[in-house]
């Protein structure tokens, strides 16, 4: 009779599923499935935080569109990956989150890492969230927490194996077989579809904005089809920037030129929302990206998003997948959309006018963020994958974000949680080593875990980190500037910090530029160092962009109360007048 015991039950798991990296960091709850690992073909990339162990799965997943995997000890362990918890969730990225706790045996003696229920902390910020009580069951719970992450609404979901569990050992034969991961998405309902296709084809200006709902499983070859074939203008949130080519004809960027291409005159009559959700990404409720006019068609795998913010004008609950595989398939004749595609495209640029003209230092003297931005883009191109993390970084970096790669661009999501650029650079090298990941952060996001530098450098990751050194946390200071008036900045000053060194000092490469002429020579000996690098970019913290005054506008009326970041509330209604 042969004994194994949970760790190994569950790294046999995991690999049946076709997992090869796991991202974690040592905790002894878990070293039966530590030791398991190298024995089952799983390579373990460990962190110096937790934090980062999940951010690394989460964009091990979004780069892939298979589910990522993290695995973090109990307690601190646990409480220190909530963060990226959170953001898998509200970004709706699968991630399989393992962690452990204290052996059931002695639930409620004040033993160490115990005391709360992680379960129930994981519950509202998971899909599913199970504490395995029987180590023989293991196969079958894994095979089912894969499908709860990728099936319907991708998101994060939660093994709890207690230290006990994991350690017994149980005969082999009572262990209960996988039962399959692979998860089908539904077709549109033909009738549903055919309503859909005589809309768009009765467009005269249509437009596409495709969101994260178009990674798992990715369409990018069934989108680029479509584009070739129609010549609909097509637009990007965050998750889903490279999901065509950046050269292709109608790939018009991000979500925010829908609202550039309304500044000049043109808007779309129809909007095609492909697996991207209705708020803060596609304009909320003020009609700025998507026009109030246009008629909308919405495809989610989750129905709950379909009219969340206005009603869809054609619901299609479905894959995103399975839906521009429907569409390609009908042999009707499509409308030639060539010249609004290009008036489209052709809006996409002047943002960049009012910036092109100014010195490329500021009246500091330090780098203007615009042409820094421009010049460190410029030299790495769109074959990387680029990870931003910044307020202001990465509204600066957002005019030149680029990437032929689906998801090859990783951003702060709906949680808007700062420190994920490090995790996110390790999970995408990881996945991609064939590609360079270069990571673009502003001072204030860096610090959150420079540490990690270590890691890149223990694992031969060789990462490029540009770091935007304004001094400040940028968004923070100017947007208390905006409301309180200049020098109203509280805890928003940072020290002017040579953090290449610490990547010098940690085992890499790293340069500080304050001359423009040497941020792309600097990039590139730093690409071509082959260590995790750090470029340190001097910018002028006195430059606002212009995104601030959207952000943090005033009041456009008499009583109205500014809330900073989100819809400020409008003044009371006088007498007999209707409330807005």
């Amino acid at each position: 009779m042969a004994k194994v015991d949970a760790g190994e039950l569950l790294a046999r798991s995991l690999a049946a599923a076709g997992v090869h990296d796991v991202f974690a960091l040592h905790g002894g709850h878990l070293d039966s499935f530590l030791q398991a690992c190298p024995r089952n073909g799983i390579r373990l990339i460990d962190t110096r935080h937790e934090s980062t162990a999940g951010h690394a799965a989460e964009a091990y997943a979004r780069t892939t569109g298979q589910v990522g995997v993290c695995a973090i000890t109990a307690g601190p362990g646990f409480t220190n990956s909530y963060t990226s918890i959170a953001n898998a969730y509200l970004d709706a990225v699968p991630v399989l989150y393992i962690t452990s706790s204290p052996p059931l045996r002695e639930v409620e003696l004040n033993v160490l890492q115990g005391g709360f229920d992680q379960v129930a902390a994981a519950t509202p910020v998971t899909n599913w969230a199970h504490r395995v009580t029987s180590p023989e069951r293991i196969p079958d719970l894994v095979s089912l927490a894969l499908r709860k992450a990728y099936g319907g609404r991708p998101g994060p979901v939660l093994l709890e194996i207690p230290i006990d569990v994991f350690f017994t050992p149980v005969d082999e034969r009572l262990a209960t077989p996988t039962t399959g991961f692979d998860v089908s998405r539904p077709a549109p309902a033909p009738e549903v579809l055919r309503r859909a296709l005589d809309l768009l084809r009765q467009a005269e200006r249509p437009a596409i904005v495709a969101g994260g709902g178009t990674l798992f499983p990715s369409c990018a070859a069934e989108l680029r089809q479509l584009a070739d074939r129609t010549r609909i203008p097509v637009y990007t949130t965050g998750k889903a920037h490279g999901m065509l080519p950046v050269e292709h004809p109608a790939n018009c960027r991000g979500a925010g030129g829908l609202g550039m291409l309304q500044t000049t005159g043109a808007a779309p009559d129809l909007v095609l929302l492909l697996g991207a959700r209705q708020g803060m990404y596609t304009g909320g409720r003020s009609g700025r990206i998507i026009p109030n006019a246009a008629k909308l068609i919405q495809v989610d795998i989750e129905a709950a998003e379909i009219g969340r913010i206005r009603e869809a004008d054609v619901a299609i609950a479905a894959g995103c997948r399975e839906t521009l595989q429907a569409m390609l398939a009908d042999p009707a004749p499509w409308p030639d959309w060539s010249g609004w595609a290009d008036r489209a495209k052709a809006a996409s640029g002047p943002f960049e006018q009012p910036f092109a003209a100014l010195p490329a230092a500021a009246a500091s003297g330090r780098l203007h963020p615009f042409h820094a931005a421009k010049a460190a883009f410029d030299s790495f191109g769109p074959d990387v994958i680029v990870t931003i993390d910044g307020g202001e970084t990465g509204a600066w970096s957002g005019m030149f974000s680029r990437s032929s790669a689906p998801g090859g661009v990783l951003t702060n999501g709906y949680l808007g949680a700062l420190g994920v650029g490090f995790g996110f650079a390790v999970g995408a090298q990881v996945a991609h080593p064939e590609r360079r990941v270069v990571q673009v952060a502003g001072d204030g996001a860096v610090g959150f875990h420079l540490q990690e530098i270590d890691t890149m450098v223990r694992h031969n990751l060789p990462i490029v980190t540009i770091v935007f050194n304004n001094t400040a946390w940028g968004m923070s200071i100017h947007g208390q500037e905006g409301i309180y008036g200049a020098g109203a900045g509280v805890i928003s000053r940072l020290k002017d910090t040579n953090y290449e060194q610490v990547a010098i000092a940690l085992g890499g490469y790293g340069e500080r530029v304050g001359n423009f002429e040497q941020i792309g020579p600097a990039i590139q000996r730093s690409l071509a160092s082959g260590l995790p690098a750090l470029v340190n970019l001097e910018i002028a913290p006195d430059v606002v962009h212009p995104l601030m005054g959207m952000m943090v506008g005033p009041a456009s009326r008499p009583g109205e109360i500014v809330i900073p970041y989100y819809e400020n509330i409008p003044p009371p209604p006088e007498d007999g007048a209707a409330i807005d």
